[in-house]
């Protein structure tokens, strides 16, 4: 089984059609930012162009969406943001949307706070799983895939403390387009694909009890 996973979308969905297997894959995952501050318009048409390719989505609110986009995503059944979702029999997803604070006063920015307790409930609720996947819009701090072109770290301390102590095997994150690439944080591998309309996507794969994770591009 494997699964592709992707974020940064910003209402540009030409480069999904050009993902390899996408279309045979067991579900899609978006990481946040469906929308470049739109609605359930602009939201409609992303979730509408990923349908076109597979039926089965796993998406949740990054910054730059509304509340208007989260409840659209609720009512839609896609919604991943605070769910625990089995992908497999002892597999499952978790996800956390939003941002923290940023300089530009997006509408989906929370708390730090909020972030570290989303976690951690999550982090209970998902413990009789044996593996586990998170996806998060906002990378960990002082990583590889936090850093902004000044070259200044701009992710979460909370994050990366989750990471570092929780029981993963795979985390998938975003929102700094420019820091895509890959990092391992106690010994946990977390990917950053960039922005989908620059073809990043990252392939997921169980098999023999074992989640695997490539960094590809289109």
């Amino acid at each position: 089984m494997y699964w592709i996973a992707f974020g940064d979308v910003h209402e540009s969905t030409a480069a999904m059609a050009d993902i390899p297997g996408i279309r045979e894959a067991a579900g899609v995952i978006v990481t946040g930012d469906l929308t470049n501050c739109g609605g359930k318009t602009q939201a409609g048409r992303v979730l509408e162009a990923i349908r076109a390719l597979n039926p089965v989505i796993h998406a949740q609110p990054g910054n730059m969406d509304t509340q208007e986009v989260t409840r659209f995503l609720e009512e839609s059944g896609v919604m991943l943001h605070r769910q625990v979702r089995e992908l497999a029999p002892d597999l499952c997803l978790i996800g956390v949307g939003y941002s923290t604070p940023t300089p530009f006063n997006t509408p989906g920015e929370v708390p730090e706070t909020d972030i570290a307790a989303w976690l951690d409930e999550l982090d209970e609720a998902s413990a009789g799983y044996s593996h586990r996947i998170l996806a998060i819009h906002e990378p960990p701090g002082e990583s590889k895939l936090d850093v902004v072109g000044g070259g200044q770290h701009v992710g979460s301390a909370a994050v990366r403390s989750f990471i570092d102590k929780a029981r993963l095997d795979l985390v998938i994150t975003g929102h700094i387009h420019e820091a895509k690439g890959r990092d391992d944080i106690g010994g946990t591998p977390v990917f950053n694909p960039g922005m989908v309309a620059g073809g990043g996507f990252v392939r997921i794969e169980f098999a023999d009890g074992k989640v695997a994770a490539t960094l590809e591009s289109v």
